[in-house]
This record gives structure tokens, sequence and C-alpha cells, in this order.
């Protein structure tokens, strides 16, 4: 079996990815890795408390490294925090690792580009697969996740806290991607099959926060028409350990 990470992002599509490459034995998955706003104690784009992180790993029974970053991060200071703790991994014997995207080839050619220079296989196990069968499948085989982030250009208040069904799926637009691909909602899941007791939490308060692009190196690479796209306003739900 191949010693391999798991990257970790504590919402759905990081569920169904882990849930399916649990049940092949050519990976032996012991470690997940997730990204952590070190400024705020949260998970970085979902604003998950990092105490919810902790109790989804104890309740899958994989352990968990957590990359710290600032709240404000160039892409050069990402890049080499991300290079710092692959080297590590791989140190320790990791050749694998694992994503849960599903067909942003942008984002798929960035990772396996970043890592196999590394000398680690990337590995993708919903790649290509249906959204909305995906969303269908992973509600069906007994998830329970809620919305914790949703990005205000293409979802209101109403959509943020939610918890992921049926429902959901059908009163999406039409414009939004059903598992959320393009970053249109972010998601905690407290339940399922890959875990052994249920995450228990109250849910907070719902605020909307707007963002704008800094004026640092790598935002200066961006047209001003870039910068007029930019998704700079989100809902996101606090959602408070019990």
């Amino acid at each position: 079996m191949h010693k391999t990470y798991f990257n970790w992002s504590s919402g759905k599509d990081s569920s169904l990815a882990l849930y399916y490459i649990l049940q092949q034995k050519e990976y032996n998955i012991s470690k997940l890795l997730t990204t952590v706003n070190k400024d705020y104690g949260r998970v970085s784009m979902h604003g998950l408390r990092e105490e919810l992180l902790d109790e989804q790993a104890v309740s899958i029974g994989i352990p968990i490294k957590k990359i710290k970053l600032p709240a404000r991060v160039s892409m050069e200071t990402y890049n080499e925090a991300m290079k710092n703790a692959t080297a590590s991994l791989q140190s320790d014997g990791y050749t694998h690792t694992v994503f849960g995207d599903i067909f942003l080839e942008d984002l798929r050619a960035y990772r396996e580009q970043q890592l196999e220079s590394a000398g680690l296989q990337t590995v993708f196990p919903l790649w290509k697969r249906d959204t909305t069968e995906l969303l269908k499948e992973f509600i069906d085989l007994g998830f329970k996740a809620i919305t914790v982030c949703v990005n205000a250009k293409f979802l209101d208040d109403t959509f943020c806290g939610r918890v992921i069904d049926h429902d959901f799926l059908k009163e999406l637009p039409s414009n939004v991607d059903p598992c959320g691909e393009n970053g249109e909602f972010h998601t905690f899941v407290f339940d399922g099959p890959i875990f052994k007791k249920p995450i228990d939490f109250t849910i907070g308060e719902k605020v909307k926060r707007n963002y704008e692009p800094s004026d640092n190196d790598d935002d200066n690479c961006f047209t001003d028409e870039d910068k007029k796209n930019w998704d700079t306003s989100f809902w996101y739900c606090d959602l408070i350990p019990v």
C-alpha cells in the first residue's frame, strides 16, 4: 500500500473523496492535511473553528497536520508553506496525496506541477464525476453537512447555515454548481459513514464579510477589470462547538 496523506478541507467533497479512497486497498491514508488561518484559528476559506476541525479528525480516526497561514497571505508565502509541509511529509515516507477536486483543470494542473516535482503522486477520486449525481450520492450515503460560507455574488444569506439535502439541491440557482466547485459555497460535514460519531455544535451568528484585493505584489499582477470581477463578499455562519 502507498503511504498517503489526504488534503482535508472539512467539507463535503473532501468527505466523499475520503470515503471512496478508504475503500481502495492501494492507499494507506494515515494523515489529514489542512490549511488554517492562524490569526483567527479557523479553517481557510470555510471560516470553521479549529476546534471543530480537530473533532472531525478524532471522529474519523486519522491524525491531522495543520499548515498555519496568516489572514493576508501572498501566493509566494502560500507556496513556501506548502513546499515545507510536503517536504516534511515526504521525509516521513509519504509517496501519494489525495484531493477532492472535481473538474477545475487549472487547479489540478497546479497541484500536479507543485507536488509531482516534489516526488509526490496526486490522486483525484472524484475527477470528472457529474456534480449533481455526486451531491445526491453524498446525501444518500448518509453524510450530513451544513453550509458555513457562501459567495454573495451567487447566493443570498438564506443558503448560509443550511443543511445540505435534496431540497437544497433543487433550490440552487441554475448558475451555481451543485457541489459549489467554483467556490459558490463551502460546507462543514458533521456526520456520515467515515465518522465514528457525529460532531456536536450549535449555530451561531451569521455575518457578511467584504474583502478587497490588497496592494501586495501578487495582487498587482491583476488588471483593473480582474479586480472588478473579484469575489469579495461572503456570508459566513459561525458554528460553535458543544
